[in-house]
């Protein structure tokens, strides 16, 4: 019996909204990364980028479980010496939720070529509008809790 192998011409990539209006930012993450990554298909290969495109609306009401909101901190260089930088998550989710929501779900993702071409397809939005009415997107109907 053969395995089957996905091959790159045979993908048809379709869109998915996820609606993260009060779920924990982690459960979205990976919900989004399994997408991307199309392990929620049964032709998944992993060395193969077949996973399909995921729109996520409402990256401000996201939550922070625990006290993950005053203690998590994310640190950053800026490639100078001396460079290094830090931000709170209480002022990241203030400012730039959708940064969170996009570093959250790249840490979910290989770290190679196939795991950056995915996080290509990933948009992130900050309230419930997006214009991508013509990809014709369906919710996510697998529960986030």
């Amino acid at each position: 019996m053969k395995s089957y192998m996905a091959k790159p011409e045979e993908i048809k990539r379709k869109w998915y909204i996820i609606d993260a209006a009060d779920k924990p930012l982690g459960r979205v993450a990976v919900a989004a990364a399994n997408i991307l990554r199309g392990k929620h298909l049964p032709t998944f290969t992993p060395h193969v980028d077949c996973g399909d495109h995921v729109i996520i609306l409402n990256a401000d009401k996201i939550i922070l479980t625990g006290k993950k909101l005053e203690k998590k901190v994310r640190y950053y260089h800026t490639g100078w010496v001396g460079g290094i930088k830090e931000i709170h998550y209480k002022k990241l989710m203030a400012t730039k939720p959708e940064e969170a929501v996009m570093m959250a779900v790249k840490g979910m993702l290989p770290h190679n070529s196939v795991g950056a071409k995915s996080l290509t397809r990933l948009r992130v939005y900050k309230g419930a509008e997006h214009n991508h009415q013509a990809q014709n997107p369906e919710n996510w109907t697998q529960n986030i809790k």
